[in-house]
C-alpha cells in the first residue's frame, strides 16, 4: 500500500516530531509514503488574506505534482488538508476556476487522485484491527480526549469528513491502542490557532476553555492531528492546575507499538508528557 505524502511546512519545522512519528509508524505498518517532489507551501497561514488567487494556486500546483504519481495524497496537517481539499473541490465543481488554476499552475486537472487526511488512512485503509494487532505496549490507564479542531471537519461539503458534528475516528484509534477515550463535546471547537500571534489574549482564552472542559471529562491529555492546534494548545495554556500534554495521535501509535524512536519525540513538546507517561508505566 503506497500513498503520495505532503508533509507541509510545519512538519519540516515546528511539528517535526509529528513527521517523525508518521514516518516511523508507517514504516512499521509497511505502508509507503512518497513525499511529493518540489512541493510548495499551501499558504494556509496567510495567503488567503493576501490574495484569493494565490491561496488557490499554491495548493493547485501541489495537486498537479500529486496527480503525476497516480497515488492518493496524504496530508497529516489539518490546515494543509483543508486548503488542498478546498482547491480540489473548486476544480471539480467550477469549470471557470478550474481553467484559471490549470493555466496558473501549468497542469491539466484530471481528478484521478484524492486528498486524504492522515487519520482517514490510519482508521479506514490500514484499519483498527491491524492497528490493534500491532500494539506491544497498550496505553492502559491513559485517559484522553480526541481533538479535531476546525479544519479537518469544516466545511463538511468540502472536507467530506466522517461526521462533522460528532466525529469518532480519533476515539476509535485511541481505544484500539488501549487508551481510555473520553467523550468530549468540544472536539471540533476552534482553538484560536490563527490568532495565537496576532491576538494572543483571545487565543489563550479559547485554549483554556478547551483545556478546562477536557479536564472536566477526566482527561489527562488531548490528542490531535493538527500541528497548529498542538502548538497553540501547549503554548497558550494558563496556570489552572498542571499543564496538560497535547499528543499527536501518531506519537501515541508509535508509543503503543513500542518503537524506539518514540523516546526522541517528547523533548520537542512545550508541555513535557514524560511525567504522565511514567505515571502510567508507559516509559
Amino acid at each position: 500500500m503506497d500513498f503520495s505524502y505532503y508533509p507541509g511546512c510545519s512538519l519540516h519545522s515546528t511539528g517535526s516530531e509529528f513527521d517523525a512519528s508518521v514516518q516511523a509508524v508507517f514504516r512499521t505498518l509497511n505502508v509507503g509514503l512518497r513525499e511529493l517532489e518540489d512541493w510548495n507551501c499551501c499558504g494556509a497561514s496567510s495567503a488567503h488574506v493576501i490574495s484569493r488567487g494565490l491561496s488557490l494556486a499554491l495548493p493547485a500546483r501541489n495537486l498537479g505534482i500529486a496527480e503525476k504519481s497516480g497515488l492518493d495524497v496524504v496530508m497529516p496537517c489539518a490546515a494543509c488538508f483543508n486548503r488542498h481539499k478546498s482547491v480540489d473541490y473548486e476544480m471539480r465543481n467550477d469549470p471557470q476556476k478550474r481553467a484559471y488554476l490549470e493555466d496558473v499552475a501549468n497542469f491539466s486537472f484530471s481528478g484521478s487522485i484524492h486528498v486524504r487526511p492522515l487519520i482517514d488512512i490510519v482508521a479506514n485503509e490500514i484499519g483498527l484491527e491491524k492497528l490493534n494487532s500491532m500494539v506491544k505496549k497498550p496505553l492502559k490507564g491513559l485517559k484522553a480526549v480526541g481533538y479535531y479542531g476546525c479544519l479537518l471537519v469544516r466545511p463538511p461539503e468540502v472536507t467530506g469528513f466522517e461526521n462533522p458534528d460528532h466525529p469518532v475516528l480519533m476515539n476509535q484509534i485511541l481505544e484500539a491502542l488501549g487508551a481510555e477515550a473520553l467523550d468530549y463535546a468540544y472536539a471540533t471547537e476552534c482553538c484560536g490557532g490563527g490568532l495565537t500571534l496576532t491576538k494572543s489574549v483571545i487565543a489563550a482564552r479559547m485554549v483554556n476553555r478547551l483545556i478546562d472542559r477536557a479536564r472536566e471529562t477526566g482527561a489527562e491529555a488531548m490528542v490531535t492531528s493538527c500541528p497548529l492546534c498542538q502548538m497553540n494548545l501547549e503554548m497558550r495554556q494558563g496556570k489552572n492546575g498542571a499543564s496538560m500534554p497535547i499528543f499527536y495521535f501518531t506519537e501515541l501509535i508509535g508509543l503503543a507499538f513500542n518503537l524506539l524512536e518514540s523516546s526522541k519525540w517528547w523533548s520537542k513538546h512545550l508541555v513535557s508528557p514524560t511525567g504522565l507517561l511514567k505515571a502510567k508505566n508507559l516509559l
